[in-house]
Formats: C-alpha cells, sequence, structure tokens
C-alpha cells in the first residue's frame, strides 16, 4: 500500500512531515520542474493551444441557459433541472454510505478551498482534452491539483489559484498561461449553477479515478474524492454563492506565480526584434552586394566590348597587311608543292617501277593461261597410246606395254637386278610401285 501511495502523492512521508514543510518541498519542485523553453514555446506556438480553449464543455450551455432566465423573470432559478444526472451517475450515488461530517470554521475552509483546487484541475484537464477521458486524465487531475498530490491545505483563495497556476505552467503537456484563466472561469461557472453542477462534475472524477487500470488513482477517491461527494450534497446553496463570489473578486498575474515570466518573456520578445534587425541588415547587405556586383558585371561588360572593338580593329589592319604578304607566299608553295615531270609527260623516279610492275603481272597472267593446255595435251596423248595398245595382239601388246615402260621410264640396273655377294647370279626385283600400264593390259586379255 505504501508503494501505491507514493505513486499518487509525490510526499514520501506524510504523516511525519508537517504542513510548512511539505508547503516548502513542493515550491522547490515546481522550480525544479519549471522549463522556460517548454514555456515560451507554448507562448509564441499556440496554434494547439488555441483550438483547444474553443472548447465548451456542458456547463457553458447550461450557465448560458441560467443567465437567460435570471433576466426574463428578474428571480434566480433553480438549476436542478439545468443539470441532468446519468443512470451511472444516479446508480453511482446509491452506492454511497451516508454520512455526517463535524467539520470546525477552520476545517470547512480547509474543505471549501480544497474544493475549489480539485475543480480547477478537473476543468483543464476537460478543456486540454476537449471532453474526451484518456489515460492522461487521472495524472491531470491527480497533478495539478496540489490537495491531492501534496495534502496541501490552503488558507485563502490567492494561494489556490498561485499554486494551480504554478504547476499547469510546469507539469502537463500544454503550459500556458490562458489555460489557467480558462480554467478559473469554468470554476466559476459550475459554482454559479449550484450544488449539482458540482457533485456531477465530483462523481466524474470519481469515475476517472475507478477506471484507471493498472493505477492507484482508486487511493484518492478513499482520501478525498468519495466523502467530497457525500458531504457536498449537505452544503447549501448560499455557501456556493459566497465562494464565487470570493473567487470572482481573486484576480491572478503572471507575477503572482514567482517564475519571472514576465522577465522571460520580455527577454524573448527582445530576441526575437534582434533577429529580425539582424535579418534586415543582412538583406540590406546583401541587396548591397548584389547591387555592386551588377554595377561591377556592367563596367567589366562595357571595357570588354571596348577591348573587343579595338581587337576587332586591329584584326581588320593585320588581315589587310596579310592580304599583300599571302599571294607570295602562296606562289612559293605551289612552287615547293608541284610535281616533276619528265619530257614525256610523267613523273620523275615513277616510270621504271610502274613498267616493271605491269610487266611481271602480264608474265604471271601468260604463265596461268598456259598450265591447262599442257595438260590437256598430255591427257590427249595418254588416250591415243592406250587406244593403239587395245588394237593389237596379245603378246604384242604385252611386249609393247613393256617396252614402251621401259622406253617412258627407264630404271636404272641397280633399280631392276641386283647382284648377290656371292657372285651366283641376279634377280628381277619387283617393283614396289604398280604399273597403269601393266592393269591395262591385264584387263585386255580378260576381255579377250
Amino acid at each position: 500500500l505504501q508503494d501505491e501511495f507514493s505513486d499518487v502523492i509525490d510526499i514520501k512521508d506524510p504523516d511525519q512531515t508537517p504542513a510548512e514543510e511539505r508547503r516548502r518541498n513542493r515550491l522547490e519542485a515546481e522550480a525544479a520542474k519549471f522549463d522556460p523553453d517548454h514555456y515560451l514555446a507554448d507562448l509564441f506556438e499556440d496554434e494547439d493551444i488555441q483550438r483547444v480553449l474553443k472548447y465548451k464543455p456542458w456547463w457553458v450551455d447550461a450557465h448560458e441557459k441560467m443567465t437567460a432566465l435570471q433576466r426574463e423573470s428578474d428571480q434566480e432559478h433553480d438549476t436542478h433541472t439545468l443539470v441532468v444526472f446519468s443512470e451511472e451517475e444516479k446508480e453511482q450515488l446509491r452506492k454511497f454510505t451516508n454520512k455526517s461530517y463535524l467539520l470546525d470554521k477552520r476545517s470547512r475552509q480547509h474543505v471549501y478551498l480544497g474544493l475549489i483546487d480539485i475543480l480547477l484541475a478537473y476543468c483543464y484537464d476537460i478543456c486540454v482534452n476537449e471532453g474526451d477521458k484518456n489515460v492522461e486524465s487521472y495524472w491531470n487531475i491527480g497533478k495539478l491539483s496540489a490537495t491531492l498530490c501534496w495534502l496541501e491545505t490552503f488558507t485563502c483563495i490567492n494561494d489556490v489559484l498561485v499554486c494551480f497556476g504554478r504547476r499547469v505552467l510546469c507539469y502537463p503537456l500544454y503550459r500556458h498561461f490562458g489555460l489557467v484563466t480558462r480554467a478559473i472561469t469554468d470554476t466559476v461557472m459550475i459554482l454559479q449553477l449550484g450544488r449539482a453542477a458540482v457533485l456531477k462534475c465530483l462523481l466524474d472524477i470519481h469515475k476517472i479515478f475507478r477506471e484507471s487500470d493498472g493505477d492507484a488513482a482508486y487511493i484518492l477517491n478513499d482520501l478525498f474524492i468519495t466523502d467530497y461527494c457525500i458531504w457536498i450534497q449537505k452544503v447549501k446553496s448560499k455557501k456556493f454563492a459566497a465562494l464565487c463570489e470570493s473567487l470572482q473578486k481573486t484576480t491572478l498575474s503572471k507575477s503572482h506565480l514567482g517564475l519571472e515570466l514576465e522577465e522571460l518573456e520580455a527577454a524573448a520578445v527582445l530576441m526575437q526584434e534582434e533577429g529580425k534587425a539582424a535579418g534586415a541588415v543582412s538583406k540590406q547587405q546583401l541587396l548591397s552586394s548584389d547591387s555592386e556586383t551588377s554595377d561591377s558585371e556592367e563596367s567589366s561588360s562595357t571595357s570588354s566590348s571596348e577591348t573587343e572593338g579595338s581587337d576587332s580593329d586591329e584584326q581588320e589592319s593585320s588581315t589587310s597587311k596579310d592580304g599583300e604578304i599571302n599571294p607570295l607566299q602562296g606562289t612559293l608553295q605551289e612552287e615547293r608543292t608541284a610535281p616533276l615531270t619528265d619530257g614525256n609527260g610523267l613523273r620523275q623516279g615513277t616510270n621504271a617501277s610502274a613498267l616493271e610492275v605491269s610487266d611481271e603481272k602480264s608474265k604471271v597472267s601468260l604463265q596461268s593461261a598456259s598450265l591447262p593446255g599442257k595438260l590437256i595435251e598430255e591427257l590427249e596423248m595418254q588416250m591415243h597410246s592406250a587406244m593403239r595398245l587395245s588394237e593389237q595382239p596379245e603378246g604384242l601388246a604385252i611386249a609393247g606395254c613393256i617396252s614402251q615402260e621401259q622406253e617412258e621410264n627407264p630404271a636404272p640396273k641397280s633399280d631392276r637386278f641386283s647382284e648377290d655377294t656371292g657372285g651366283k647370279g641376279n634377280f628381277l626385283e619387283v617393283p614396289s610401285k604398280p604399273n597403269s600400264l601393266l592393269f591395262l593390259c591385264s584387263t585386255n586379255e580378260e576381255e579377250d
């Protein structure tokens, strides 16, 4: 239980910590938590904050109806008809036990001021979330109310407003002084609507703490909210009117919060003005530098055009002079490059080589043309000899073939005969290469 208690309350040992020490520790924690950069960011970039400030909760419409009815009848109208409880809220009221609280004057003052502190935190959460409850709702209410978070006991409304304003600018996501004034205005409307409106808000807070799954916010219901819901039902309407009147008379400014907000904003504005002035100076310097560069470019362009004109004049004069010299150079060059010819009209040094090449080409062509004629003549001679042999008798044909072979291919003695080393006799050698004429003669004999 002690661990859960420390999750929702910032005091480590509340039973042993007196009220003065709790207040001193709270102020030190708030001063350490305050972030000037976050505050200035929300101050100068307030698009989201201005959007949520336009939201109108249910008590705004109820308050407008109440004021309209009062103007018509010139009498105080019963506000119970303007505030409607849901079935869930009625069921929750039935679950509460009936209790009586014996409070002295000082304790009643603490209870009333604590009620205002809790309502301020609740109005802030409804405004920033635009009426939708989320997982941060219980944290916003529990953290912004010093009554719930630090067990603070206030002695005047001014202390309540200062404490609430400091905590709004130190802890939640949106840290804007406009949200502080908006919460004060909404609390005034709720108090003017009377006991029913206050009870409806307390029941909603009870539901938020009750439905915070996995968190110890239910402890705040047991310590404060349940008792407030039971006690508020017996408070007279005049008490709410007195609280509302005292709250309206109390004014709150940024200087009351003790966070040096005005000095911080003045320094930020001064820095912005210096930045704008520096930007204007740099812009003027850029413009002057651009004008200087343009002037220099114009002067350079004019000088370049003048130099180009002088160069063109010089080129024209040089070309006129060159025109007189170039004809002589051209004639000399033609004489150097003209080919040397002999008396026959040919170039010298090229006649002999050209004639030799033409003679060689003619010889090669003649040789290539004479080769087929020789081959044809040899083939004709072989055909005639073969025909003669075929017309002779067998013996003469054989003898003729042999004699013709000997005549055409006379072989040396070393090829036909070999002499034995012992001197015994000579032998006829068989030639290794077959003779085509012998084959021709043998074929003729077989045919006969």
